[in-house]
């Protein structure tokens, strides 16, 4: 029983280093399987309580995210400097990627899903490392983002 408590409390600490909400809900699924230890439950339902409530916050957490508009930081404009500035693309591969210059330098550039591939200006839509996904013509305002 005391040892579910104890890893609980290292997760909380972990979790207080890190901030992700993640290791919170694995130190809650722990703090249930050690409240089942307590209740005098066998290991087998120790552990799946500590499951069920891990799980249970995790799905809360998803939603939670979700209903508050989570945009992923690849795409946020608030976040990547680089998101609805303009490059221009001369020639797209036969697999929808170029290289575009941009801020002094080559960057690797792909056509975002379902897009046109053709020449012209387009804007950065996402980064995803240190490859630009772009979308034809100028960059939306913010009101009409897909």
């Amino acid at each position: 029983m005391w040892v579910w408590f104890g890893v609980a409390a290292l997760f909380l600490l972990l979790e207080m280093a890190t901030g992700t909400f993640y290791l919170l809900l694995v130190a809650l699924g722990l703090l249930a399987s050690g409240t089942a230890a307590y209740a005098g439950l066998s290991l087998v339902w120790q552990i799946a309580s500590g499951l069920v409530i891990a799980l249970i916050g995790l799905v809360v957490l998803h939603h939670y995210r979700k209903s508050k508009g989570y945009v992923a930081t690849q795409s946020n404009p608030n976040v990547v400097q680089d998101i609805g500035q303009s490059v221009i693309v001369e020639v797209w591969d036969e697999n929808g990627q170029a290289q575009v210059f941009y801020r002094g330098a080559n960057w690797s550039a792909r056509i975002d899903t379902n897009q046109p591939m053709q020449p012209g200006q387009h804007y950065i839509h996402e980064v995803q490392g240190l490859t630009l996904i772009l979308r034809p013509g100028r960059y939306p305002s913010p009101g009409t983002q897909n």
